[in-house]
């Protein structure tokens, strides 16, 4: 069965047991936009990030205002990759903030909304504030979207994310990319500046993650700006999507595990350790150079191969942060980044299919402090 099958059933807020009072659920969408300024591309990112709801009430809590502090709210991230980069981060208390927890999921609080089909919202921080309130880990700033949302293709992980094992509360991490290769059409008003953001060029990704803590080392890449380096030809309907580090089954720690789809042509390609019968390996180097950061993946079945060499340059990228719902900021060197660029090799039963060249991809990276 292909991976390209949609389950919104799996994007409804899953805060629901253990979770409501140790856990988080978040929607993250990332898209290019256009200056209608400049003409220039832009990167840009949204996430509605919640965590531990049960523990709120009239004011939003921070884990990092002392040392034994437990989060609670609603966290509207927003921001832009590429020369002044910024993540700027709105809170929202559990009073103010309104989550449906039916199927197709929506977040509301005050002017910003999270939803299948859109997006909108604001934030403005001001310098003053992002100096007072470390708290919030964010850069002063301001921007605003809206955002219609089309998601053509779906990374289905499996059984994994299945009723039982959401039910279960399983894994430490889920994820579900309902809108790997996703069509954004809106606009967005970043420092002043207005972007037009068209189904066409925005190159969008939808996923989301929940569970009670993060994966370390995480690993995160995927883009639809794909040509083939064979035929010269744009990949009108491909995406590929890789995602992991170390995933966490009840007491099991399973090392070196990655998730990963190719949706080439119309073609499914997956590399999903979850399904065992297909005998998925992987092996992966990602690291920090000066001015870079480097993946190179490689997996196989018993029928397809994918290779995979990414770069981002450092300059290009956020430290993105988070914290855990237990209070603690684990991840201090999560890059994150949105025009990354590189090659995927997909071969099938040892013969070269196509080398294609990547370029506007999101990636991540990033290992636990010591």
């Amino acid at each position: 069965m292909s991976f390209n099958k949609s389950d919104i059933s799996r994007n409804m807020c899953q805060l629901t047991g253990s979770f409501a009072k140790k856990g988080y659920d978040w929607w993250w969408h990332s898209f290019t936009g256009i200056s209608e300024k400049t003409g220039e591309q832009r990167a840009f990112f949204v996430e509605f990030f919640l965590c531990n709801p049960a523990l709120g009430g009239k004011d939003p809590l921070f884990g990092q205002k002392s040392t034994d502090a437990i989060p609670s709210y609603l966290m509207v991230k927003a921001g832009a990759w590429g020369q002044g980069a910024k993540q700027l981060h709105r809170f929202f208390s559990w009073d103010e903030a309104k989550v449906d927890f039916g199927c197709p999921y929506k977040v509301t609080a005050a002017d910003c909304l999270a939803s299948e089909e859109r997006i909108k919202g604001s934030v403005k921080i001001s310098e003053d504030d992002a100096k007072t309130h470390p708290e919030w880990m964010c850069n002063a700033g301001e921007i605003e979207w809206d955002l219609k949302i089309q998601k053509d293709v779906a990374f289905n992980v499996g059984y994994g994310a299945g009723k039982l094992f959401r039910k279960m509360k399983a894994f430490e991490m889920f994820w579900h990319a309902e809108g790997m290769k996703s069509e954004y059409d809106g606009y967005v008003i970043f420092e002043g500046e207005r972007y037009k953001v068209s189904k066409d060029t925005s190159y969008g990704y939808a996923d989301k993650n929940w569970g009670r803590d993060f994966t370390s080392p995480w690993v995160w890449l995927s883009s639809n700006n794909l040509v083939s380096e064979i035929t010269g030809k744009k990949l009108e309907d491909s995406v590929f999507d890789i995602g992991g580090g170390k995933p966490k089954v009840g007491p099991l720690t399973l090392k070196g595990k990655l998730l990963s789809a190719f949706w080439y042509e119309g073609k499914a390609y997956e590399f999903n350790f979850s399904k065992f019968w297909t005998a998925t390996r992987t092996k992966f180097d990602c690291r920090e150079t000066d001015t870079q950061i480097v993946w190179h993946v490689e997996q196989k079945t018993w029928c397809n191969k994918m290779v995979t060499d990414m770069t981002c340059d450092k300059s290009d990228m956020l430290l993105v942060n988070y914290e855990s719902p237990d209070g603690k900021k684990r991840h201090n060197r999560l890059w994150n980044g949105g025009n990354g660029k590189g090659t995927v090799e997909l071969y099938r039963h040892g013969k070269l299919v196509d080398r294609i060249r990547v370029s506007n991809a999101g990636c991540e990276w990033g290992e636990y402090s010591e």
